[in-house]
């Protein structure tokens, strides 16, 4: 699931995961599970962050092969957050076999939008919207009663630049998926279109192919 920041692919990744019964894995929270459970893999990481360093693509390939060698893994699943770099697409291949890039292409006003009312569980990481996917309690999580917040880096002036930082680093790796005709665009051109009409377009590209 490719897509910039604030494009909902954990949100459309996580209601894929539930229509076909397959695990939605993202690496960010491979990440923290890992740091949280203070793993031998998860204390290395840490130190590379602490150090405000980049952990290397080994380790997060490493992380990720763990995940699925796992037995829910067997028949599928949705990546979220990885690859994000051609080596770690090439090393992906090694174990497994990519069968489809969703690119999720939306327009940076509608990303703006949505980022500057998106609200995160702190306890579980949960997304919600101010305007578009309110919480049934304010400022509470649906899923485990957690506190909302709104993250720092959810401010205008810093959304632009994670949105030019995307594009930088993820362009290679489309051209890398487009060579190989694994990816499929999804267009969002509105901020308020219900996560369920996205991921009915989504299921439809799948199905077709």
């Amino acid at each position: 699931m490719f897509g910039p920041p604030g494009s909902g692919k954990g949100t459309y990744a996580s209601r894929l995961s539930a229509k076909l019964s397959i695990p939605h894995i993202s690496t960010g929270d491979l990440v923290r599970d890992e740091i949280k459970n203070q793993s031998d893999l998860g204390r290395k990481i840490n130190e590379y962050s602490s150090h405000g360093l980049l952990v290397p693509d080994n380790v997060i390939c490493k992380l990720l092969q763990n995940r699925i060698s796992q037995p829910d893994c067997a028949n599928g699943f949705i990546l979220d957050g990885f690859p994000r770099t051609i080596p770690q697409a090439q090393e992906l291949e090694k174990s497994t076999t990519t069968d489809m890039v969703i690119n999720l292409q939306v327009p940076d006003a509608v990303i703006t939008e949505r980022l500057t009312s998106r609200l995160t569980c702190r306890n579980c990481g949960a997304i919600y919207n101010k305007q578009f996917l309110k919480p049934k309690i304010e400022g509470q999580c649906d899923k485990c009663d957690g506190r909302l917040y709104q993250r720092e880096d959810d401010q205008p002036n810093v959304i632009q630049q994670r949105l030019q930082l995307y594009r930088k680093q993820t362009q290679p790796l489309l051209e890398y998926y487009h060579a190989k005709n694994l990816v499929r665009n999804i267009s969002n051109k509105e901020a308020g279109v219900p996560p369920e009409t996205i991921v009915e377009e989504i299921m439809n590209v799948i199905q077709v192919t």
